[in-house]
């Protein structure tokens, strides 16, 4: 499980061989082998005690900003990769077959989107004609990927041109299929212009986290993308393997709305530059994602977890990226 801590005034220290929780008179105690992540946001306060139960529990420590996103991670000095990985990811990321390998991400997107577009035809046929014409857009925007020309960063900035475009339209869409209360008019980011961009922005941060340490995991860095570049400081990778999943937290996002579960007037809170998730959004959201990314599917003939998926999607990339580059010292 996850142990998420996100109230201002929550402290967390080692009590035994537990991690007890304390929050105004209450505490809990929770046993470091059911606890695989420990997510932290701002106001938490942690004793260094629980940093050494984690790492020798090999449980990562998430730092997460106001949005979701994290900031920062602690994890055990051995979780890694052998150089072998990476040097063949960085000299594959310079490489024209390495980026062709690297747009799988884009085109999974354009696929989940899809996906979740023909279900959705079902279910709401007075928007029929707006769904089809979006669909259609995906495939085409799919089909543009198998047709490029250039240098390899001409290619990046295709790519990015044909997302850009890609997802004007998917955004686009999605503003008409919500409720009126939740109108959006496109993205927006940190801080979110409106209520939906509000629950994006911190749904994709949590994202970003759980992707990171499945990176890593898989041993591969995250720095060193194959579309996005790779400026300092700036996890390029994780940048690029997110675009798949991205449209499982759309997905989830639009089931909580419009199941009618989100309540502007406690979820949300009004900033003087924008709109941001409180606590009882958090404490709606997180769950929801969580719940959402612990469902099987069928995958590869298989019934898998949606967070397994990512693992393995990764190990695969990794040994793809592998095989290529003893294919070249072989030949």
């Amino acid at each position: 499980m996850e142990l998420v801590l996100k109230s201002w005034g929550t402290y967390i220290n080692k009590s035994g061989e537990m991690f007890e929780i304390k929050k105004d008179d209450e505490k809990t105690r929770i046993s470091p082998l059911k606890v695989s992540s420990i997510i932290i946001s701002q106001g938490v306060s942690v004793s260094s005690d629980v940093f050494m139960m984690a790492l020798k529990n090999n449980i990562d420590i998430v730092m997460l900003d106001d949005y979701g996103k994290p900031v920062g991670r602690f994890w055990h000095a051995k979780m890694g990769s052998t150089a072998k990985i990476r040097r063949a990811q960085l000299e594959l990321s310079q490489s024209e077959e390495g980026f062709e390998h690297g747009i799988r991400w884009v085109k999974g997107k354009f696929d989940n989107q899809i996906n979740y577009l023909e279900k959705t035809l079902k279910r709401r046929s007075k928007y029929h004609t707006p769904i089809k014409e979006t669909i259609e857009q995906l495939e085409e925007s799919k089909s543009k990927l198998d047709n490029l020309e250039g240098n390899i960063e001409e290619l990046r900035e295709k790519v990015l041109g044909i997302e850009g475009s890609a997802g004007r339209k998917w955004w686009s869409l999605l503003s008409k299929l919500v409720p009126n209360r939740f109108t959006f008019e496109g993205r927006s980011f940190q801080p979110a212009e409106d209520e939906f961009n509000a629950m994006l922005n911190y749904g994709y941060g949590m994202l970003y986290g759980k992707i990171e340490k499945r990176v890593v995991i898989a041993g591969l860095d995250p720095y060193i993308g194959f579309v996005h570049t790779d400026n300092y400081n700036k996890i390029s990778f994780v940048y690029d393997v997110i675009e798949k999943y991205r449209p499982w937290i759309d997905r989830t996002i639009m089931k909580l709305i419009g199941n009618k579960k989100v309540k502007k007037k406690t979820h949300f809170e009004d900033m003087a530059n924008g709109v941001y998730l409180g606590d009882e959004g958090k404490d709606l959201i997180i769950p929801a994602i969580n719940e959402f990314l612990d469902k099987r599917i069928r995958y590869n003939g298989k019934n898998q977890k949606r967070k397994d998926i990512i693992q393995k999607d990764l190990h695969s990339f990794a040994q793809n990226i592998l095989e290529i580059k003893e294919r070249e010292e072989d030949g």
